[in-house]
């Protein structure tokens, strides 16, 4: 048995919910089966869940937009914006009484509605996955005590996140799946392997703050940065509500290798009332995200669009 699992790239609760959905299918259809990973994204050039991508006796789209395809068999996500229309609603509707097909936007990650549907409906064992689950739930919801801990570097698990954001391809996924579910999360963050990966991108945390810090501009209640003059090797998720702790949603366009991306956020700790819902905000320009945080993304040669939705979504957060 060959098992495809497309699942959403560059990002730690996509990895983490292949790791958990391993172990179910592992339990589904016993030894000897085989694992290809995709990392799949929603950037220009980047992979998305064909037919091609999904050519396994089974495939999976997990933590990643509903394919519309005959080939797909299994489906997790929480996303609001998980499907793009009727048709796509109505085809995982047919789907879902196959029982393989999940999609449960009150989640707060991928990985636990996995979890739990694993456990719950199939019976199988996670043990030894308890971190990895504790982390992945904590990572995707900003379950922070507040913002500094979001940053704090020193912690193995936050630097492995920032290694799978930045470097978390099909190579990355295949290498790290069958150690994180032989080894506790804590020992494989630890590895040699991950800690060099990390010492190749722990400058770029740095200069990203300092860009920030000097580019940022308030809008009422919204800081918004512009850092479109130079290529992003990153972007870090919570530094506008380290530096800004009163604002209550932060908007950032910056220019990437193969894309211009918008990141959109609602800063938790401001203690203010999420009053927007910002998935439904990006999904008006193609993106797409949670509630509390979501993107849009660009081609590389759209700078002027993108700087433009930017500010009509600053000035509709701003209110």
């Amino acid at each position: 048995m060959h098992v495809v699992v497309a699942t959403h790239g560059h990002c730690f609760d996509g990895l983490a919910s292949a790791v958990v959905f391993t172990r179910l299918m592992s339990k589904v259809e016993g030894s000897g089966t085989a694992f290809t990973y995709r990392a799949c994204g929603y950037g220009e050039g980047q992979l998305t869940p064909t037919d091609d991508v999904l050519s396994g006796d089974q495939n999976a789209v997990l933590d990643y937009r509903f394919a519309p395809t005959e080939r797909l068999t299994w489906y997790f996500d929480h996303h609001r914006t998980a499907f793009a229309n009727d048709r796509e609603r109505d085809m995982f509707a047919e789907k879902r009484p196959t029982g393989r097909f999940f999609y449960e936007p009150a989640y707060t990650s991928c990985t636990k509605l996995v979890c739990e549907v694993a456990a719950g409906k199939f019976g199988v064992s996670l043990a030894g996955l308890d971190d990895l689950v504790h982390w992945a739930d904590v990572i995707d919801s900003a379950a922070f005590k507040n913002p500094d801990e979001a940053l704090d570097r020193s912690n193995p698990v936050m630097r492995l996140a920032a290694v799978v954001e930045r470097y978390g391809d099909d190579k990355l996924l295949a290498e790290l799946v069958p150690k994180l579910l032989e080894q506790p999360l804590p020992e494989i963050a630890r590895l040699p392997e991950v800690e060099k990966r990390y010492a190749k991108i722990a400058g770029h945390h740095e200069r990203f703050v300092e860009r920030v810090r000097a580019r940022a501009v308030r809008k009422g209640r919204v800081v918004v940065v512009d850092l479109t003059d130079e290529v992003l090797e990153m972007i870090g998720k919570f530094v506008t509500y380290a530096l800004y702790p009163d604002a209550v949603y932060s908007v950032i366009v910056g220019l990437m290798k193969n894309a211009t991306k918008i990141s959109v956020g609602y800063n938790p700790w401001s203690g203010k009332p999420c009053d927007v819902d910002i998935s439904a905000i990006c999904a008006r320009y193609g993106g797409g995200g949670h509630p509390f945080v979501g993107a849009v993304q660009f081609g590389k040669n759209e700078l002027d669009r993108a700087r433009k939705v930017a500010l009509e979504i600053a000035e509709e957060l701003a209110g």
